[in-house]
């Protein structure tokens, strides 16, 4: 299979590529942009269940269920699709229940990884592509103005976050086996997205349609002066090929014993952040989706809520819902995250990898809300 690229550029052959999470919300996304814009001799999913975001018969895609966290079969799996590269992608969402969800958390972010990053090094893979989230740079307090790679990544008990800890854990061990024992061939890198959301998410735009839908959009926590970077899925997608393409590049390179890359212009052993690089006050963003959804309003209705009022609610609402046995639609975890600043500088990311956002954020915007909508009548439909 070799789907040719279809933006006008040649792309070079990234040769028999393996997606793990490809049935996810990024994943089938990084699947369809390796069809549609990238040169590929073998294109594989591999995911815990197959069955929704598969590619059509015809485009050649083969899929495979398998746990990461089963070692010996996923060992098994890649000696039989003997990928060049590996772009892992599989995580639980970041939002859940907190006993099971940590449980999950470390299971598969870490222990999962691990054993993808063992499994690569035992069959040869040249790039490995981890998705690590913006997140592990944040402790959900303090603010993060225009924050760089250079900024530490926050771990322990200063991290608040069980999710974001387990993705810098799982970060670190992708980056630590760059050109490492046993396999000094493997080229690794971690792609930090912030703020995803696109056709497929059933986080931010799916809740916030909700809210809207709810009647609730009259309230606002803050004064709406905090700047957020959001990332259109397709962007992020765009992001983990170009690193992977810059990984096969120094591979061959490093086969012909030529020069390794410069510092500055490494990418392997490296992490990006990506984003749309166009920050937004939060709830203008908010806002958008709503009006994308179909909202008339401005802001002569809204309701603002102090952020330590909100905290007050948030806790309130998670006991109530708690006593329910329910999630709650209204906690502490979205106060604290619509009332932050929180953008960040990609210069990184598009000096070495070459990125830039191929979706603006306001056309991801009105693409995304449009899909949710159609799901929502698609749904309706059925019942």
């Amino acid at each position: 299979m070799t789907p040719g690229p279809k933006t006008g550029v040649e792309q070079p052959q990234l040769g028999r590529v393996l997606v793990i999470g490809g049935c996810g919300f990024l994943g089938h996304h990084v699947v369809r942009l390796l069809l549609r814009d990238w040169s590929c001799s073998f294109v594989s999913v591999m995911d815990l269940r197959c069955e929704r975001n598969r590619r059509p018969a015809s485009d050649g895609v083969e899929y495979v269920e398998a746990d990461i966290t089963d070692a010996d079969n996923l060992l098994k799996v890649f000696a039989r699709l003997a990928p060049d590269v590996v772009i892992h992608t599989a995580s639980p969402p970041a939002q859940g229940a907190a006993g099971i969800t940590h449980e999950l958390f470390r299971r598969v972010n870490v222990e999962g990884t691990r054993a993808v990053i063992a499994a690569c090094q035992r069959t040869g893979v040249k790039a490995l592509v981890y998705t690590s989230s913006a997140s592990v740079m944040g402790d959900n307090a303090s603010d993060l103005v225009n924050a760089n790679e250079d900024y530490p990544v926050i771990r322990g008990k200063a991290q608040t976050e069980y999710y974001s800890e387990t993705k810098a854990e799982a970060e670190q061990l992708v980056l630590a086996a760059n050109r490492a024992e046993p396999s000094p061939s493997l080229l690794t890198t971690a792609i930090r997205p912030s703020g995803i959301f696109g056709e497929g998410d059933i986080q931010l735009v799916h809740h916030a349609v909700n809210v809207y839908r709810e009647g609730k959009d009259k309230i606002q926590v803050g004064t709406n002066t905090n700047l957020f970077d959001f990332t259109y899925v397709e962007n992020v997608a765009h992001a983990h090929l170009l690193a992977a393409r810059a990984l096969l590049v120094t591979h061959a390179k490093s086969q012909a014993n030529e020069t390794k890359p410069l510092d500055y212009e490494r990418v392997d052993g490296e992490a990006f952040i990506v984003t749309n690089g166009s920050p937004v006050y939060f709830w203008d963003m908010m806002r958008a989706i709503w009006r994308a959804a179909g909202s008339p309003r401005g802001t002569d209705h809204v309701w603002i809520l102090s952020r330590d009022l909100g905290l007050v609610l948030g806790f309130l609402s998670e006991v109530a819902f708690g006593i329910l046995r329910k999630p709650p639609t209204f906690n502490r975890q979205r106060i604290v995250y619509s009332s932050m600043t929180r953008y960040y500088d990609i210069a990184k990311a598009k000096r070495r990898l070459g990125y830039a956002p191929l979706v603006s954020l306001s056309d991801g915007v009105k693409r995304t809300v449009r899909w949710t909508l159609e799901q929502e009548k698609a749904t309706a439909a059925k019942s």
